[in-house]
């Protein structure tokens, strides 16, 4: 941890639904103290940041990322990509077990925590896996230290597609941890891809992803992990949810701290439509797929109006040259957590969504969902995981800029209006304007039981 002492002076800082002039003081990696714009004096020796102008946000925490290690590292590694996080302002994110080999026992989930140790630019967590037959290892995952299990009832590799009832209901029952589900049911899938194939063979459009993967396979899976939920009083969220039919299973009529079941919306949802299948082709490619206009919109008023609890990326990098593959061999899933915040604060200056609804969505509502200890807001006492942005300092998105591993992004051509200045790590500058510091702060994210 940091053991410096630096003074955010005259900052916007955008915290707990307010908008405040205000200065922070950090002190060994922790927020110490936080008074009103220009209170604080510096104390001797100490750096002071000159925000004048510019918004001070809490860390953004991205709750569902792939990156890639072990075994897919030539899409993406747990270095190269939380590099990329903290240079868009995401300072903690939890990782997918769909790794080669896969995170099915407690020591293979404990070697992806062993190696971020090693390398990882912002703070981690790794979430357990789930598959048919290994309900007892699941059991042993520590709640103070994991930060759930992961289960999916849809499209995954090798053994880790849930699909069996009697194995669902163990699961649900028995697992006292918050469990987070990719809902789309196989079955129905299946069904509509031999369609599609006997219409197109093997050269399938594009446009037809959302009809393939489409509404019906995605509230089927869905309604049942809720009904399993409610039936066992189950801690469930539910990953990217892609379509205005599947808004009905969520409560807003509550807050956070009282819902079992809750929901997350992804970037990719909240921006692309099926639409821009023309232009962006299978770069726009994910599961669940990017559906109407009309779902997106839903999404969207979702999030505002709280239905939805979180905004995450599932950033999942593949190569180019497997992303320009046809329909049937290009992957799904995309890289989005370098530029996930930078794009909402596009749709604050569209009018769209207000700068504290989306730190309350990328930033408090997942640290509450989630129980993160100490982290999340801008708190005295918490750690200093801290976003300094410059709104009216316009870029593009270019291959010049993009950290991932994967050197593309579907933003490529965008220009957004926002920028990312500074991003801290448990105090620690990791992202200083445009450069990387190679020092690494990141901290194993621990939980409230």
């Amino acid at each position: 941890m940091s053991t410096t002492s630096f003074l955010i002076r005259n900052a916007q800082m955008v915290n707990e639904n307010q908008v405040q002039f205000a200065d922070v003081r950090v002190k060994a990696g922790l927020i110490d103290t936080i008074g009103k714009g220009g209170s604080l004096s510096p104390l001797p020796n100490e750096e002071v940041v000159d925000a004048a102008g510019l918004y001070l946000l809490p860390g953004a925490i991205d709750d569902q990322v792939h990156f890639r290690e072990p075994g897919l590292t030539h899409k993406g590694e747990i270095e190269t990509e939380s590099r990329a996080a903290v240079a868009g302002g995401v300072t903690s994110y939890m990782e997918m077990p769909n790794t080669v080999p896969q995170s099915l026992t407690q020591d293979l989930l404990e070697e992806k925590y062993q190696r971020a140790a090693q390398v990882s630019y912002a703070n981690y967590s790794f979430f357990m896996g789930a598959s048919n037959d290994n309900l007892d290892e699941v059991l042993k995952t520590n709640p103070k230290n994991v930060c759930g299990v992961k289960v999916f009832m849809g499209s995954s590799t090798g053994n880790m597609l849930v699909d069996n009832r009697k194995t669902l209901e163990g699961l649900f029952t028995e697992c006292p941890m918050l469990i987070a589900t990719h809902c789309e049911d196989e079955g129905t899938i299946r069904a509509n891809m031999a369609t599609y194939q006997a219409k197109y063979g093997d050269d399938i459009p594009i446009r037809c992803h959302p009809e393939i993967r489409n509404v019906e396979a995605c509230y089927k899976s869905s309604s049942m992990a809720a009904d399993l939920a409610t039936k066992h009083n189950t801690r469930l969220h539910i990953l990217h949810i892609s379509s205005a039919k599947e808004l009905g299973l969520f409560r807003n009529d509550i807050p956070l701290s009282e819902k079992r079941i809750t929901a997350e919306a992804c970037i990719h949802h909240l921006w692309f439509s099926d639409a821009d299948y023309d232009t962006k082709q299978t770069l726009i490619k994910w599961n669940p797929a990017v559906k109407s206009s009309q779902d997106r919109d839903a999404i969207f008023q979702a999030v505002l109006d709280d239905t939805i609890d979180v905004i995450a990326t599932d950033h999942a990098p593949h190569t180019l040259e497997e992303k320009l593959n046809k329909y049937t061999s290009a992957p799904s899933g995309g890289p989005l957590v370098q530029h996930s915040l930078v794009a909402m604060l596009e749709k604050h200056h569209e009018g769209k969504i207000s700068l504290e609804k989306i730190v309350d969505k990328m930033s408090h509502k997942v640290a509450e969902c989630f129980h993160v200890e100490k982290r999340g807001y801008i708190r005295e006492g918490y750690y200093a995981d801290l976003v300094l942005v410059d709104l009216n300092r316009p870029w593009e998105v270019s291959k010049s800029n993009i950290l991932y591993k994967c050197a593309w992004s579907p933003f490529e051509g965008q220009t957004f209006k926002s920028r990312i200045l500074k991003t801290w790590v448990n105090g620690h500058l990791a992202w200083n304007d445009g450069k990387i510091n190679e020092e690494r702060a990141g901290q194993r994210l621990t939980f409230e039981n």
